[in-house]
């Protein structure tokens, strides 16, 4: 089933550097049981038969759960996994040749970081597309100047796609984010770092939906 994204209030991104020692089928399982609907599995450092081992387990699980997956980078991987789709970079693959080595029924995203990244994306046929960082964040290995609450009026006003946000987005902002006019968030360590990770995904759900509700 293609992912709804009405449905998608928090977007978790995993980090097995990130997580506390945590493996990523024990965090994925709590934050669903907190009401994520959505994961991107992105491991920088796993070779390819440990990233595409992890990938089928997580593919597994989500479908348990009935939770969309998406791999990040990893076209090749995603081509031979039962997951939704992949998420991209900046310098990754085009989108149209993703799409081939994919294949049909599955989405393809895409990383952007401007406005006009934001219109490129959507142009050359990117099912969703993630704008950020936000705010301030350690969790990429080059930093980025942060795109501020104005980079995300810009990229929802430029983007035909379902748009997330990410880059240091967690309880204490993230309703900033959503009156800015973004309808979903996507996080990292605000889920995978906090001590009880069902606890933290709900209540980074209901603060984004009770928002939303506000904003409307």
């Amino acid at each position: 089933m293609p992912i709804d994204f009405a449905q998608v209030s928090v977007y978790l991104v995993t980090d097995p550097l990130l997580s506390e020692g945590r493996s990523e089928l024990e965090i994925v399982r709590a934050a669903a049981a907190g009401g994520v609907r959505l994961v991107q599995y992105r491991d920088k450092l796993a070779d390819a038969p440990t990233y595409l081992e992890k990938a089928r387990a997580l593919a597994k699980l989500c479908r348990e759960l009935g939770v969309w997956l998406v791999l990040n980078d990893r076209v090749d991987i995603a081509a031979r996994v039962d997951c939704d789709g992949v998420h991209l970079g900046q310098d990754d693959l085009p989108t149209a040749e993703a799409r081939k080595i994919l294949g049909p029924g599955k989405l393809v995203g895409r990383s952007t970081h401007s406005a006009d990244q934001v219109r490129r994306a959507c142009a050359e046929g990117a099912d969703y597309v993630n704008i950020g960082p936000v705010f301030p964040t350690a969790t990429k290995s080059v930093p980025m100047a942060p795109v501020g609450l104005d980079g995300v009026r810009e990229a929802i006003d430029a983007a035909t796609t379902p748009v997330t946000t990410m880059g240091g987005i967690g309880l204490a902002n993230a309703a900033e984010v959503v009156l800015a006019g973004a309808d979903r968030v996507a996080v990292v360590t605000a889920i995978t770092r906090a001590p009880d990770i069902e606890r933290a995904s709900r209540e980074l759900v209901e603060l984004v939906e009770r928002t939303r509700i506000q904003r409307n």
